[in-house]
């Protein structure tokens, strides 16, 4: 039963702009992540996934799909106890593609932890800051500890990712709070 066997973490890159950080960012949480023997990690990059603008003519939280590309991505996030969002921040929130394709869904995202790692000229705080609003409606358990990358310390010339031992740090102990929190809701998941 989904939720009572090894913990399933989908890693969401969350640009898909090209040239791109994100990318860069996103390996380094799985390679780092894939080193653990407690869950099982994927990256999802929304790239692979050609959500348009929403286009489904009911809201989400009825979970009657009629777009394939829907179907598709309803499937791959329901496929997983809880998620690391890399986000960046543009304009003091996140990025539009990520909203979209958090805003197909609704059931799917229910009862799974999510961690932040963010990056930008604050570290991308902001958006997380609006990702928590989103994950909290959703029925999602946002955890405490996050990433917060700067384009000023952890890039160098603002695109070769060169993060510190401090960020490899922060970024366990988020996986520690996801696998926690994702473990903690399976039964919430199961029924």
């Amino acid at each position: 039963m989904k939720g009572f066997g090894m913990i399933k973490i989908g890693i969401i890159l969350g640009s898909t702009r090209p040239g791109r950080n994100g990318a860069a960012v996103a390996r380094w949480v799985h390679e780092i992540a894939s080193q653990r023997t407690d869950a099982e990690f994927e990256l999802v990059d929304l790239l692979d996934y050609k959500l348009p603008h929403l286009d489904e003519a009911l809201p989400p939280s009825l979970g009657q799909y009629a777009q394939p590309h829907t179907q598709e991505w309803a499937s791959k996030i329901d496929s997983f106890d809880g998620f690391i969002m890399v986000t960046p921040e543009y304009n003091h929130s996140t990025s539009g593609v990520l909203k979209n394709a958090i805003d197909f869904l609704y059931a799917e995202w229910n009862n799974k932890a999510v961690g932040f790692v963010s990056y930008g000229s604050l570290g991308g705080a902001r958006a997380v800051e609006h990702l928590r609003l989103v994950a909290g409606e959703l029925q999602m358990a946002d955890v405490r500890a996050q990433v917060a990358l700067s384009l000023f310390h952890d890039f160098e010339n603002f695109s070769d990712f060169k993060p510190g031992q401090f960020q490899v740090d922060a970024l366990n102990a988020t996986l520690d709070q996801v696998l926690a929190w994702s473990g903690a809701l399976a039964p919430l998941r199961a029924a």
